[in-house]
């Protein structure tokens, strides 16, 4: 059986583990839940000093009660990829305990046709997927051996693709035993992004950045595909999980269509750094969640 075994140095030792127990149950301690259960959540994916209290606002909203498959959709930072890619081993690694792939609903997905195969090598580079592992086992654990995981590398797509990705999801995204997490950062601004859009109305840099994302925040809450595409061409904003949030809005549209009432909210957002001059640089966080009502 092959096991994936994380990469990165925060998360890489075992003696590790309580201390990042003790970290997520800190942020996730200090926060409410008041759109739970979760059918979905948006979420970051940078390093937890950054991020992790930010997360926590929407990995509080999920019922571990009621959840039994977690749909995990990241975008690739690494490879080009046109379509979506599933992963090709049966076991995450999380310093908590190890998560189990859903190896049925993989193969439903696989044969669709739709998807590669992640190399292992992508697999282990590609953290917008793994840094939601520790917080998807914490928020879970009262029910640990009762759930399992679909995790979904989401490439580059076409509206056209964004729109049929969304239409398999939304079958998935009707169970109410099945969660979404939509991993993103929003704007990512500074030279070394190679973005510097500065409305200068809206006062300090970061100011403007803050007020370009509560931009698409508010058209992601109005669960309008199109005119977060439209958003997107107009200001460029760099917000790296664009295509899987685009896959979401675009499940979500299919079940409205058929009648499904649902609504998201925003509830946290924060700025690693504020953005003063044009030698600074910064990465947007937000979280939220989407309720079926």
């Amino acid at each position: 059986m092959l096991c994936f075994v994380f990469c990165h140095i925060t998360i890489a030792h075992h003696h590790l583990g309580p201390q990042l127990n003790a970290q997520l149950e800190g942020w996730l301690s200090q926060v409410q839940s008041t759109k739970r259960p979760a059918r979905a959540i948006i979420a970051p994916h940078a390093g937890y000093t950054y991020c992790g209290s930010c997360a926590a606002h929407a990995y509080k909203q999920v019922d571990p009660n009621i959840t039994r498959k977690i749909f995990i959709l990241g975008p690739s930072h690494h490879v080009p990829l046109s379509r979506c890619a599933l992963s090709s081993v049966d076991i995450y690694r999380t310093p908590l305990y190890d998560l189990r792939i859903d190896q049925k609903i993989y193969g439903e997905l696989w044969k669709t046709g739709m998807f590669e195969r992640m190399s292992l090598q992508t697999d282990e580079d590609e953290h917008s997927i793994e840094m939601h592992l520790p917080y998807t086992a914490k928020a879970m654990e009262s029910h640990k051996d009762e759930f399992t995981i679909i995790p979904v590398l989401v490439g580059a797509l076409s509206e056209a693709k964004e729109q049929e990705f969304g239409k398999l999801f939304s079958k998935y995204l009707a169970d109410p035993s099945n969660l979404f997490v939509v991993s993103s950062d929003f704007c990512h601004w500074g030279q070394r992004f190679r973005y510097s859009y500065y409305d200068e109305s809206q006062g300090e840099i970061y100011r403007s950045i803050e007020h370009l994302d509560k931009m698409g925040m508010n058209i992601i809450e109005q669960l309008d595909p199109v005119s977060f595409s439209n958003y997107l061409k107009k200001y460029h904003n760099t917000i790296c999980g664009r295509h899987p949030i685009g896959v979401l809005l675009n499940a979500i549209n299919e079940l409205q269509k058929n009648g499904m009432n649902m609504s998201f909210s925003f509830l946290n957002y924060a700025q690693s750094s504020q953005c003063r001059n044009w030698q600074d640089s910064s990465v947007s966080y937000a979280a939220g969640a989407l309720m079926v009502h």
